[in-house]
């Protein structure tokens, strides 16, 4: 497995890059945003390791390009930054990122961390879910509605997969926060439903029949027929 580490501070990159390699990761060390989104695009990497003040250009930029290339946008990102504002954390959710860590951080956790990125994936599941005319596949992580293929972040095709596999069962913002993202956030925060917002662009907005409904007060459910409740 190759984890890419951009990370400008000398000192923090050489920690991860030796601590990782230790770890038994193959590691590639980029110093600032734009060395980073290239070597994540020349391919290769199972996973990239964020900061976010970086140099010529900034982690916000780099995740945005990655989610706008077909080539990395299902390449799992985790941020590792000393940004822990609560408005931080969210953005970077929003704009992509797969898991957040705030510095300073403790190395056991981190590994752990990209270890359960890692291997977030089908375990003998069904190869092929269908709700409707949607279709999963699971293994290769492809998405068809009808004649339509869909292209997913890894993030939203990890909360779509959570949506259609328990498919019928209302998933509260809790459940689908641990779940999807292996945290809780602040009950004031919207980031569930900003994600929902962004699949439904794809899943639902540019077909008749909608498949993910909101059951107020409870959470949200994903199932072909009439949406009661909404």
């Amino acid at each position: 497995m190759t984890i890419l580490v951009i990370e400008d501070e000398p000192k923090t990159g050489d920690y991860l890059q030796r601590g990782l390699a230790e770890s038994g990761f193959a590691v590639r060390l980029a110093r600032n945003g734009r060395d980073g989104l290239a070597m994540a695009r020349d391919g290769g990497i199972e996973l990239v390791v964020l900061d976010v003040m970086l140099p010529r250009m900034d982690g916000w930029q780099v995740l945005e390009a990655l989610r706008g290339d077909p080539a990395t946008e299902q390449v799992p990102v985790m941020f590792l930054t000393a940004r822990d504002e609560v408005h931080d954390r969210v953005r970077g959710l929003e704009l992509g990122a797969d898991d957040y860590l705030v510095k300073p951080f403790a190395f056991v956790e981190l590994v752990a961390r990209i270890r359960t990125l890692l291997r977030r994936g089908p375990v003998r599941e069904e190869e092929l879910l269908c709700i409707g005319d949607l279709e999963i596949d699971v293994i290769r992580r492809r998405v068809r509605r009808g004649a339509a293929t869909i292209v997913l972040t890894a993030q939203e095709f990890a909360l779509l997969h959570l949506l259609a596999r328990r498919q019928g069962q209302v998933l509260s913002r809790s459940l689908i926060a641990s779940q999807v993202w292996d945290m809780n956030f602040d009950s004031d925060t919207n980031v569930i439903d900003a994600a929902i917002r962004r699949l439904r662009r794809k899943i639902d907005d540019p077909f008749a029949e909608k498949l993910i409904h909101t059951r107020r007060g409870m959470g949200y459910v994903c199932e072909a027929g009439p949406a009661a409740g909404e």
